[in-house]
């Protein structure tokens, strides 16, 4: 006998695939271009529909960037929980960085990067408290890399937002093609720290 479809699992995926759409938009238009008219169509939905489960644009934006920053820091914490060497461990978090920008969930971190400030203040609160989580995990990993291995000479909260910011100023400029993948990407970054040799065909060419 063919079971029944949950009611409320469709309206999850509903909601997840409006999101998807919708962070797909702002990625591309910019937040204040994209029109609730826009995210219902990409979905084959009525124009009033998405109020069905948002109240307004703000909280489609805030459900997009509190839901990458909520992923992304869940899979920090599973790395920062794993035993491993402190250069494993930052090895770890720029290509989990690097996959969060440019991988599947790529559209949900852009848009979080670039439209936060559109936040109401309480989504913006909760997002940079999220945030400084997110943060302490890599300040954390390059304490230990500084004490551990004397491989870093730099303050490590300063250290971390070097790093960071330069990934994410990678989302200007990064398109996958066959030479860059957020994993080579994530490597070639390592090989500065001397984490990994950088990846081949990416080696600067001397002589």
């Amino acid at each position: 006998m063919k079971k029944k479809s949950n009611g409320r699992g469709a309206d999850v995926s509903r909601r997840e695939d409006m999101l998807c759409a919708a962070a797909s938009l702002m990625r591309r238009k910019g937040y204040a271009a994209t029109t609730i008219r826009d995210i219902a169509g990409a979905v084959g939905m009525g124009s009033g529909s998405p109020f069905c489960h948002f109240r307004s644009k703000e909280e489609i934006l805030a459900a997009i960037a509190l839901q990458g920053m909520e992923r992304a820091l869940a899979r920090a914490e599973l790395l920062r929980g794993r035993r491993m060497q402190a250069r494993r461990r930052l090895h770890a978090l720029l290509r989990l960085h690097a996959e969060l920008l440019h991988g599947r969930d790529g559209d949900f971190a852009a848009v979080m990067l670039r439209e936060w400030r559109a936040l109401a203040p309480a989504n913006r609160c909760r997002l940079a408290e999220m945030m400084e989580r997110y943060e302490a995990i890599w300040r954390e990993c390059l304490e230990k890399l500084g004490a551990a291995e004397r491989h870093l000479s730099a303050d490590a909260a300063l250290a971390a937002r070097l790093l960071l910011g330069s990934l994410n100023w990678s989302l200007h400029w990064f398109h996958k093609d066959r030479t860059l993948d957020p994993s080579r990407l994530a490597d070639s970054a390592a090989a500065l720290f001397h984490l990994a040799p950088a990846p081949a065909g990416l080696q600067r060419k001397t002589g």
